[in-house]
């Protein structure tokens, strides 16, 4: 009897134990439950750059049966459409149409170039292709090897297909010799430009936010007269201008929409 009495004693206890555990698990159920963990945000898909193919590259030749108006070892005469080795490029002077010249070193590999030392008053040179204009927004890049001496600054021009003309305040500068450099036109701030008299533009401001989509023509200029042979000018053994293609407007047609 006395064991009975135990064993039911032990087990009111267990019971207890139990059910106490159970009302716990049961209150569990009532409890707030843990906030769901937060999404982590994605970073962001950096957007790849899209960087402009070439649109065209000139090295320039000497025509053959010109005056040569120098030395037998370095002959030079003022450009020519024929100095022009790229086939789908034309050649355009501005200001002073005599001085800029092409020049063949024969005793230093041949090197040939453009340049302006002998323009008696402010002289430009620019391309333009025979069948496209060219968009320069985005990360459009002018890339050319040059040599300039004395204070000259070699900056970039453009024609609009519009007609206005923009110098750009970027520019190449002196180098004892030849070096490589690029200018992004994103980079560059722009002046009206004379073509004229390739001077500034009569209006005093900056040119805000041109609108480059469709430009015809591109080259340089230091806006001022070169300083003779063995003095200051610029030399320009090649150029390069990195820019999408866009098909020109032949006057007298205009383009549809749909």
């Amino acid at each position: 009897m006395q064991k009975a009495k135990v064993y039911m004693r032990k087990f009111s206890q267990a019971a207890s134990v139990l059910g106490l555990l159970s009302l716990c698990l049961a209150g569990s159920n009532w409890l707030p439950g843990k906030p769901a963990r937060a999404a982590e945000p994605q970073a962001a898909t950096p957007q790849r750059l899209q960087y402009p193919p070439l649109f065209f590259r000139e090295d320039w030749v000497l025509a053959g049966g010109l005056t040569n108006i120098n030395t037998p070892q370095e002959p030079e005469h003022t450009i020519v459409q024929a100095d022009v080795a790229n086939p789908n490029l034309e050649v355009r002077l501005y200001g002073d149409k005599v001085g800029p010249v092409t020049v063949k070193q024969t005793y230093n590999n041949d090197i040939t170039y453009v340049m302006t030392l002998l323009c008696t008053s402010n002289c430009a040179i620019t391309l333009r292709d025979k069948n496209n204009d060219v968009d320069l927004t985005g990360l459009a890049t002018i890339r050319w090897r040059t040599k300039v001496s004395g204070f000259h600054l070699l900056h970039p021009i453009l024609k609009l297909a519009d007609g206005t003309w923009l110098v750009g305040d970027h520019a190449a500068g002196f180098s004892t010799d030849w070096v490589e450099s690029q200018i992004q036109l994103a980079d560059v701030r722009w002046r009206n430009l004379n073509i004229e008299n390739v001077v500034e533009g009569r209006v005093d401001k900056w040119v805000e936010n041109p609108n480059l989509s469709r430009v015809e023509e591109i080259g340089f200029s230091e806006l001022m007269r070169g300083g003779g042979h063995g003095s200051s000018g610029s030399r320009i053994d090649w150029i390069e201008v990195y820019g999408k293609p866009v098909p020109r407007v032949r006057p007298g047609t205009t383009t549809s929409s749909r």
